[in-house]
């Protein structure tokens, strides 16, 4: 049997973006180039400028993490990286406080490599530094198709063990279970095309974004009452999060879950828990629970299509 195959081919670089600030930046800090980038790191991130001052300087690509709202500082260098520009994200991150720093790059020499592995180290869990390696390849003659390798990155675990030590029982309860979450939720193809999920955190939510500020779906688990849940969260628009409350019966159908609507002062929305779900002392029981909830998430965003939301 014959196949017609065909090799890769390393693209340049500059021959695509000549210019670091006017072509590759611009188009990092564009969709669908940012999710690609989200999708590496791990962390679903949302441009809040690009050229963004820092004192007399500016960073390529300021944004922030979906959900949280932690700042992100993104660093682009289309060559080799260097002492200079290893310094600029320090001094950029400390001048935009912020909590991630990505360095995206041609190639990471290994003194750099072993920099950011010292920084992720040796800082608590609520920073991160990513060293990610941009890559152009090509397939005869196919458009080049660009490839982020996350070379360095913050070992969440390690990070989870630092931060569960100042935290009460609940709290490293939700933190474990959240970080169980994320490691159901990376290995399930069908939830990680629509959503990407958040690190662990030692809240009683973690947040899914939908390609908008108007609203997002949450995950839910109540450690008191042995629960778990989901819920659609309009955080300040009222017209989205009626509509949403108009049509719960709807959601209940699809879900196969009682709803429990919510209007506050600015939040509205549709909340629904499942009972019989003891998280405590019940750690065997969490991958059914979680794999559940990752159901529910893609069958409310399938809803929420429909309704033109």
């Amino acid at each position: 049997m014959k196949y017609n195959l065909d090799k890769l081919k390393k693209v340049e670089l500059r021959d695509v973006w000549p210019h670091e600030a006017l072509d590759f930046t611009k188009w990092l800090s564009e969709e669908p180039s940012l999710s690609m980038l989200s999708s590496a790191v791990g962390i679903e991130l949302e441009l809040i400028e690009t050229e963004s001052s820092v004192g007399s300087f500016n960073v390529d690509i300021y944004a922030q993490e979906a959900g949280t709202g932690r700042k992100v500082i993104i660093e682009n260098q289309l060559e080799d990286t260097n002492h200079d520009h290893l310094g600029k994200v320090i001094t950029y991150a400390a001048g935009k406080g912020a909590e991630v720093v990505i360095w995206v790059v041609a190639r990471a020499r290994d003194e750099h490599r072993q920099a950011i592995e010292w920084l992720n180290q040796h800082t608590d869990s609520d920073f991160g530094f990513f060293l990610v390696e941009i890559e152009l390849w090509s397939i005869g003659d196919s458009l080049p198709a660009p490839r982020f390798n996350v070379v360095e990155q913050p070992n969440e675990w390690t990070k989870a063990i630092k931060l569960s030590e100042g935290l009460s029982e609940t709290e490293r309860i939700k933190l474990s279970y959240w970080t169980k979450y994320r490691e159901v939720a990376q290995a399930t193809p069908e939830f990680l095309k629509v959503f990407n999920p958040q690190k662990p955190s030692k809240d009683h939510w973690t947040t899914l974004r939908c390609g908008t500020s108007a609203y997002h779906i949450a995950l839910l688990i109540d450690t008191q009452h042995g629960r778990i849940g989901i819920e659609f969260y309009a955080p300040d628009d009222k017209e989205i999060g009626h509509k949403a409350i108009d049509n719960a019966s709807l959601f209940e159908e699809r879900l196969g879950l009682a709803s429990t609507p919510f209007d506050a002062k600015k939040a509205s929305g549709l909340r629904f828990y499942k009972d019989g779900c003891k998280i405590k002392g019940n750690e065997g029981a969490w991958s059914g629970f979680i794999s559940e909830q990752l159901k529910w998430a893609i069958v409310m965003k399938k809803l929420i299509a429909e309704l033109g939301l």
